[in-house]
C-alpha cells in the first residue's frame, strides 16, 4: 500500500544518510554543461571510466560551440573509451548544437527545455537539476531500477522491465519532495556496495528490515507488506 511505502522510504532515508552523509553524483565537473556532457558519456560505462576521460576532453572542447563544432571521428576518438562511441559523438553534437543555437550557449535548468535538447532524455535531465542546479529531481538509472523494486518502494515488475520513467513517478508520489536528490544517490549508494545486481550482501545491508525482497531470500519469515 502506498501509505506502508511512504513510511517506509522515509526511514529508508533516514538510515541511509548514516552510511552515506554525503550523497553526491560520482561525475566530476565544473559547470551544468560538463555535467552534461559527463552524464551522456556514462551511459553503459563508469563514472571512473568518464572521469578518467573528461579532464582532457573539457581541455580541448571548453564549449558548448567547441564540441557543436567538433570533427565527429575526432570527438568518437575522443571519447572511445567510454563504448557506445558513435551514438555518445551524436548525442553530444546535436545537444551542444541545441544548446548554442536555442539557449544562447548555456544550458537550460527545467525539465521541459532540457529534455527538447536532441540527446537528452530525463534521467540526464534529472542528473542536471538536481546535480547542477539543486532542484529536486530523481534521477534513476540502473541500480535505482533494482534497489527500488527488491524494496518493493515501486511495483518491481516496472524495475525488472526497465520502465525508467514509470519509476521515476512512482518514487517522486511517496518521497518526500525534499528528499529527492539525496534518495536517488544513496539508492546508487547502496546498488553499488551492498544491494549488487548479483549477490546482494543481505548480511551487511542497513535497510534489510524494510526490505521484502532481502527478508525473503534470508528465509526471514516475518516479511514487510508493500
Amino acid at each position: 500500500m502506498a501509505d506502508d511505502r511512504k513510511k517506509r522510504v522515509v526511514e529508508i532515508v533516514r538510515i541511509l544518510r548514516q552510511r552515506y552523509p554525503h550523497p553526491r553524483t560520482a561525475l566530476n565537473y565544473e559547470s551544468p554543461f560538463q555535467l552534461l556532457v559527463a552524464t551522456i558519456l556514462s551511459a553503459q560505462s563508469t563514472d571512473v571510466k568518464v572521469n578518467q576521460i573528461t579532464p582532457g576532453l573539457f581541455k580541448k572542447y571548453p564549449s558548448p560551440e567547441a564540441f557543436a563544432k567538433a570533427d565527429p571521428r575526432e570527438l568518437e576518438h575522443e571519447i572511445r573509451a567510454t563504448g557506445f562511441f558513435r551514438q555518445k559523438t551524436r548525442a553530444i553534437m546535436e545537444a551542444s548544437q541545441d544548446i548554442v543555437s536555442k539557449f544562447g550557449g548555456k544550458v537550460p535548468d527545467n525539465m521541459e527545455d532540457l529534455t527538447a535538447l536532441r540527446g537528452v532524455g530525463r534521467k540526464t535531465a534529472n542528473v542536471i537539476l538536481s546535480n547542477a542546479f539543486g532542484k529536486p529531481a530523481i534521477p534513476v538509472d540502473t541500480h535505482v531500477l533494482r534497489v527500488s523494486g527488491r524494496l518493493r518502494l515501486v511495483d518491481p515488475r516496472l524495475a525488472g522491465k526497465k520502465e525508467a520513467d514509470k519509476v521515476e513517478q512512482e518514487l517522486m508520489e511517496i518521497t518526500p519532495r525534499k528528499d529527492w536528490n539525496d534518495l536517488s544517490h544513496m539508492l546508487i549508494y547502496l546498488g553499488r556496495e551492498i544491494c549488487t545486481a548479483r549477490n546482494p550482501k543481505h548480511d551487511i545491508c542497513p535497510i534489510l528490515h524494510l526490505c521484502p525482497t532481502g527478508q525473503r531470500e534470508m528465509g526471514n519469515g516475518h516479511m514487510v507488506n508493500g
